[in-house]
């Protein structure tokens, strides 16, 4: 069990983007945008260490929203990270950004800011807004230059795959990080579009690409964050299963129901932001410890899993349970793009 526990805190839904895959408004376009108060952000962080209090573990915030520079008290919760020494990363746009914003997130703690490039220009800009790929490289050396980590995301979907190597090409050696995840379909979808034998050559290309710009000394780390990632390398031998390993103990994969949880603008609680169906408490009338050890036990019953259940890497592995959730509405599906 990881001594930090991580929280994806969305302060606000207020965003000056309307993305096509965004997940606040893809199940219905006129919904209200929620924001947290002052008050409720003060009471929310308090409740985050109470948990952490209760369960010995160390906090650890992912701010975001929308966008979260966007929030009026942005700045009054970064203060008050700092003043409890918790360093953070912002997952946000890069339009608010600039040389003074930057060093003032490093001057309070920010670790990383994650941006997203969702392919090259022509369909990054299609599923963001006209512009939103040539700033977002702009502000990665903004981001640099204040001595904060600049994190390059990618959602990838059967629009984008194609796509994935010229983007690894465009970020080397300029973000610090780079990584993808894919898609977790909407109720509206219900497919990444993606065959598994694909993705299995997606991941086995962008292998190639990392190990050649690894070898040449590139500066940006390339973070295999996709838990398929385990399997294709356990097939090429780089992963090799422990010895000595405790019987049914979880060692790896999807951080559901171990060290993560979600907290909407509303006070929602999510076991995972992106499974549409894991609400299991709300911040504002539940202490997060309860919720803990009741309603977010359903995401750690390990045998439910259909197919990772009976697989030899399912302490280490297990696939995105999102991706199967978005597919069918089952936490426990096999994940559509695993391959074995």
């Amino acid at each position: 069990m990881s001594k930090f526990f991580s929280f994806q805190w969305h302060i606000t839904d207020d965003c000056d983007q309307r993305c096509k895959h965004c997940y606040i408004f893809s199940e219905n376009n006129c919904k209200t945008l929620d924001s947290m108060n002052w008050e409720q952000i003060q009471d929310t962080f308090y409740n985050c260490l109470d948990f952490c209090k209760v369960y010995d573990r160390l906090p650890y915030f992912y701010i975001t929203g929308g966008d979260p520079i966007l929030h009026p008290n942005f700045w009054e919760l970064l203060k008050l990270l700092k003043s409890h020494e918790i360093k953070f990363t912002i997952l946000g746009n890069p339009f608010h950004l600039n040389d003074e914003v930057c060093r003032e997130l490093k001057s309070l703690g920010c670790e990383k800011y994650q941006l997203s490039l969702d392919g090259m220009r022509e369909t990054h800009d299609w599923f963001r807004k006209p512009g939103s790929f040539d700033i977002t490289l702009e502000k990665l050396d903004c981001i640099k230059k204040a001595g904060i980590r600049a994190v390059v995301m990618t959602t990838v979907s059967g629009t984008n795959i194609e796509e994935i190597p010229d983007i690894i090409d465009t970020v080397a050696n300029k973000a610090d990080v780079f990584a993808f995840a894919r898609y977790c379909p909407t109720s509206n979808e219900k497919d990444t579009n993606i065959e598994p034998l694909r993705y299995r050559e997606l991941l086995q290309l962008c292998d190639k690409k990392f190990k050649e710009y690894e070898t040449r000394g590139c500066t940006t780390y390339f973070n295999r964050k996709d838990h398929l990632w385990t399997l294709y390398e356990y097939e090429t031998g780089t992963f090799k299963l422990p010895e000595n390993v405790e019987k049914d103990m979880i060692y790896g994969g999807c951080n559901c129901g171990n060290c993560h949880l979600t907290i909407l603008p509303n006070g929602d609680i999510f076991a995972c932001r992106r499974v549409q169906n894991s609400k299991v408490g709300n911040v504002f009338a539940d202490r997060i410890a309860d919720v803990w050890v009741c309603e977010m036990e359903q995401y750690r019953e390990y045998s439910k899993f259909e197919k990772c259940s009976k697989c030899e890497l399912k302490a280490w592995c297990r696939g995105c349970p999102a991706v199967a959730s978005g597919k069918n509405g089952n936490f426990y599906a096999a994940d559509p793009q695993c391959w074995k």
